[in-house]
Order: C-alpha cells, then sequence, then structure tokens
C-alpha cells in the first residue's frame, strides 16, 4: 500500500493549459503585483471520534507594508454578485474607497476571532490605531462546514497573525491551504488559487486570489471545455452546491474607487467562464485594490482618478482571464483531503481533464 501524499502538499499546477491571450506575470499570481504579499496559517487537526476535525486556517493578503497602510491606505472598490456571505468592512470600503488594513480570508464561524487578530495585528503595526483614529479590518468568510466542524470554532486571533507575519512574494502556494484547508469547488476539492496577467501597453499588471467554494460539478468549465458534464461524479459531495468565493482583485495601475469597484466586479465574469451561476446560498464578494494610488489618510477621498476610464478595458479582460484562471489553479493544486465525519472530498482527476482539453484542441504544445 503506498502512502499517500501529504494532503498539504499542493499539487503541479497544469501545464500547456492557456486561459484567455493575455500573457501571466512572472508568478502567475496575484504577488506579481509589486508590493503585494500572501501568507497563510492553516489549522489541520483531529479530535478522537472524527466529528472534530479541523480543516481550515486564514490566508492574508497585504496590499503593502502592514505598519504604512493605517497612515497611508491604499484605493479599493468592492462589488457583490450574490450575497450570502460576508466581507467585514464592507460598507466603510464603498463609503470612503479605501482599505487601511490587510485583508484576511477564513471560514464563516471564525470571521469574529480573525477580526480580533486583524485588529491586534494594526495596533502592533502603528501604535497610532486606537489612539488617534480606529481600524475597521477587512476580514472575507467561505462556509468550510462540510470538511471542518464549525460548531467549534477552529480558528484563534493568533493564527490571523501567523498568516500575516508568514506573507511573501514571488510564488503562492494554493489549494488546500490557509482559508482553503477546508473548500470545495464544482464538487472537487476547492481552496485557494491566484494568476495574473502583464499589460506592459499599460505599464501594470492585474493580479487575483480567490478562494474557491462554490457550484456543481456538472457546470465546471475548463478553457470553455464543459469538463463537468464528462467527468465521473465526486463519491461523497454535498447534498447542496458549494457555497461562495470571495476574490481579490489587485493592481499598480492608479485606479480610483470607483474605477477598482467596476475591475471588482469583473471577477464575476470569470467565475461565471469556469461555471458558476452564483447560487442562491452562495456568497460571491470581490474586492479590488490599487497600489499604484496610496493616498495620506488626511487625503482620502479628495483624489481624482489618473488612469483613464477609456484604458480600463485591457485591465477589465485581465481580471476576467485571471479570476477564471485562479479558479481552475484552486482545483488544480488542491488534493484529496478527509475531514470530519469521515468525509472526503476527492481531488480533480487530471487526466480525464487533460484528455478532454486535448480532444477539444485547447493544450499548447
Amino acid at each position: 500500500m503506498t502512502t499517500p501524499p501529504d494532503p498539504r502538499t499542493p499539487r503541479p499546477r497544469a501545464r500547456g493549459i492557456s486561459i484567455g491571450t493575455l500573457a501571466p506575470g512572472a508568478a502567475n499570481a496575484i504577488t506579481d503585483v509589486p508590493g503585494v504579499r500572501v501568507g497563510h496559517a492553516t489549522v489541520w487537526r483531529d479530535e478522537p471520534g472524527g466529528r472534530g476535525s479541523a480543516r481550515t486556517g486564514v490566508t492574508a493578503i497585504l496590499p503593502g507594508p502592514a505598519d504604512g497602510l493605517f497612515r497611508e491606505p491604499v484605493p479599493a472598490g468592492a462589488a457583490v454578485l450574490n450575497g450570502a456571505g460576508e466581507l467585514t468592512g464592507f460598507v466603510a470600503l464603498r463609503e470612503w474607497g479605501v482599505i487601511e488594513t490587510p485583508v484576511l480570508l477564513t471560514s464563516t464561524m471564525a470571521v469574529g476571532r480573525v477580526y480580533d487578530g486583524a485588529v491586534a495585528a494594526a495596533v502592533a503595526a502603528d501604535p497610532a490605531v486606537g489612539d488617534e483614529d480606529v481600524v475597521i479590518p477587512v476580514v472575507g468568510e467561505c462556509d468550510d462546514s462540510w470538511l471542518s466542524d464549525s460548531a467549534t470554532v477552529q480558528v484563534e486571533a493568533d493564527d490571523a497573525g501567523r498568516a500575516l507575519a508568514a506573507a511573501a512574494g514571488g510564488a503562492v502556494v494554493e489549494g488546500a491551504v490557509g482559508a482553503g484547508t477546508g473548500m470545495m469547488c464544482f464538487g472537487w476539492k476547492g481552496g485557494i488559487g491566484t494568476a495574473s496577467r502583464a499589460l506592459p501597453e499599460a505599464g501594470c499588471t492585474v493580479g487575483v486570489l480567490v478562494l474557491a467554494n462554490f457550484g456543481s460539478a456538472p457546470d465546471l468549465r475548463v478553457d470553455g471545455v464543459p469538463v463537468g458534464r464528462l467527468l465521473p461524479s465526486p463519491d461523497d459531495v454535498p447534498a447542496r452546491p458549494a457555497g461562495s468565493c470571495i476574490a481579490v482583485v489587485a493592481t499598480d495601475a492608479p485606479l480610483a474607487p470607483n474605477q477598482l469597484e467596476r475591475l471588482a466586479r469583473r471577477a464575476g465574469l470569470g467565475l461565471g467562464r469556469a461555471g458558476s451561476v452564483a447560487h442562491h446560498g452562495s456568497g460571491e464578494i470581490f474586492l479590488a485594490f490599487a497600489t499604484g494610488g496610496r493616498v495620506a489618510r488626511a487625503d482620502v477621498g479628495r483624489r481624482a482618478a489618473t488612469f483613464p476610464d477609456r484604458g480600463l478595458d485591457g485591465l477589465f479582460a485581465a481580471t476576467v482571464e485571471a479570476a477564471e484562471e485562479s479558479v481552475l489553479n484552486a482545483l488544480w493544486a488542491a488534493p484529496e483531503v478527509a475531514g470530519r465525519s469521515g468525509r472526503v472530498a476527492r481531488a480533480l482527476p487530471h487526466e480525464p481533464v487533460l484528455a478532454q482539453l486535448r480532444a477539444a484542441g485547447r493544450l499548447t504544445r
């Protein structure tokens, strides 16, 4: 009997599959946007009896140095495709057009603890937090309760700090890691996925990171090929479609908040290309920020756009492509994971998918 791979070790990315027409950045990740870093804290343990299994965690996306976000927040915008989910700070973000903390992702029932951890991290990064003014951390969630026991909140406030401390540039670990540890996608194991697109003519990059936890198996499409219809159904799937996807879009283009809201909205088109119909109980919530337009706290709301609206089409296309590929990268990287009550989330089978793509002429040399 062979020893199964460590379920926290992602499978390699697909080679020869090209989504869209735009070229990816060096790491094909949200970290290709200068200054953006990503870190994970994975919570993985088993209690006696099986039900108390923890398959969860926290993922942190930093738009820049944590100690500078309070004094110089970054412009941001947000959009909702379907609202059965939560992103704390959403109302203030829409009102002021900035974010002043890192973005943290976790499981639904752990939002409060991660919020506490985000506040502690903000105070540690800048003593002015809570003295000169308060912060409203940005924490997004998806429901991982099919694999992870959510009746017991498995994440601690310190896990937010661990994810922030682990944040780095370059390649991003995908799949069953951090907030994605217990997530499902299209009936298969999902989780964290990321991709980027370079726009040399516009002099900027667009990157996307998703927490993918949505969709029904027959709806899955890869580069337009309806592979979900022909794949054998996973052995053990939730009775209802997995719920929710948080997408974080980053760019170094100097965009204004209203432009970033428009950019965030395009992430939904990428999810749709992968097969999402935004089910009734699924929360598709998107956030976009621009590292190229940090503004002094006193000047929030006064800054006008320096990027022409007519030039946004390239960024829109890049967001759609990167969002679609981020979902597929999450599926491709995630291995089989066993969780609470003996449940097993099957890994998307690579070879049958590649065979369908090959037959459809979608594989490059």
